[in-house]
């Protein structure tokens, strides 16, 4: 990880802490940034998330969808808690707590708005950053590679159902027209631009050109990323000044469901007899989630200043540190993990490309 990487949740903070001064300083700015959207879609934040997700995109090679056979346990149990198990639990978790148990601690208002902001976080699998914590975790890359490729090619068309349907049982509308606007300004168009700026690169200067052009933009995409927190907490930073507990409330049932699920993963791997360089890699995806995705439909569907923004904003902070944790623990158990005849027959292949 590079050191910008390494302390995202610094920078994290620190755009909180501007964005909050900000709003309060130049209100009239944030209220103008607001102002321009046109059919719901704001064009500054369009902008910005555009930069934060097509590099991001570009990464992803769809012609390993070939591949997808050769680790199809491990395959199966990270499509399982993907799409079968984390949007699901994240519902039952956000009810759970911010209805419930820690219901006292957040504005009444926006409770429904903050527990849909989970369930689009948890609607989109990690994309991008999961290939730094598979190189952490000593991931098998080429799983990786397919994984993510293979989770975006159905994200296209489940996204929308998986949160309508969620949102519909948490008896929160769902404004279908502005749903289906975001998938197909936000995955769609972003997917087909990223893979045609891909294929360019690649016919012009192959791997190498497109390593190159990856390394230079992905500051970018970072700042992109820090940018658009600064609007969204200048627009919030009153809600969190009025109960400055708000962040800590909404990032217990995220926590919670980063490590149920990838502990689920990582077992459900070993019961099947998957090599450990295919379930870490499989724990950190079926736990992990697309953040920047979360952030524009939540903006597109409940505004700049709602609890949904702000929730998927929570997932930003914490993704860094409990993911770096989750890496630590499925290196720390590998002794334990290759214990048992299925998985030790197979842990020979994460050897032999350890020494490659």
């Amino acid at each position: 990880m590079s050191r910008f990487d390494r302390y995202l949740t610094v920078w994290v903070v620190l755009c909180m802490v501007a964005g909050i001064l900000a709003g309060r300083i130049v209100p009239g700015v944030f209220e103008h940034v607001a102002a321009l959207e046109l059919a719901e879609v704001n064009f500054p934040v369009a902008a910005l998330i555009w930069l934060m997700i097509v590099p991001m995109l570009m990464k992803v090679d769809f012609t390993a969808l070939a591949a997808v056979r050769e680790h199809w346990r491990g395959m199966g149990v990270t499509l399982f808690i993907n799409w079968g198990v984390k949007p699901f639990s994240m519902a039952l978790l956000g009810w759970l707590f911010l209805e419930h148990v820690l219901r006292a601690w957040l504005p009444a208002g926006q409770i429904d708005s903050t527990i849909a902001g989970l369930i689009l976080l948890a609607a989109a699998p990690c994309t991008a950053m999961v290939f730094v914590w598979s190189h952490l975790a000593g991931g098998e890359p080429n799983f990786t590679l397919t994984q993510v490729a293979l989770n975006d090619s159905i994200m296209v068309f489940a996204f929308a159902p998986i949160v309508g349907v969620l949102l519909g049982v948490a008896a929160i509308t769902v404004p279908w027209h502005t749903l289906l606007l975001s998938v197909t300004l936000y995955i769609v168009a972003p997917v087909l631009f990223a893979q045609a700026l891909r294929r360019a690169l690649l016919a012009a200067g192959g791997p190498q050109r497109l390593e190159q052009t990856l390394r230079r933009v992905h500051p970018l995409s970072l700042t992109a990323l820090l940018a658009t927190l600064v609007l969204l907490f200048g627009f919030q930073g009153e809600r969190i000044l009025a109960a400055p507990l708000v962040i800590g409330v909404i990032a217990v049932p995220i926590v919670i469901q980063v490590y149920f699920n990838a502990a689920l993963a990582y077992l459900l791997n070993r019961f099947v007899g998957e090599s450990h360089c295919v379930a870490a890699p499989s724990a950190l995806i079926g736990a992990s989630n697309f953040f920047e995705l979360a952030v524009a439909a939540a903006i597109s569907l409940f505004g700049l200043g709602s609890g949904a923004a702000l929730a998927t904003v929570v997932g930003v902070l914490v993704e860094v540190p409990v993911m770096l944790s989750v890496v630590a623990l499925t290196r720390a158990t590998r002794a334990w993990y290759e214990r048992g005849g299925a998985v030790r027959r197979r842990a020979a292949n994460c050897t032999m490309r350890e020494l490659r």
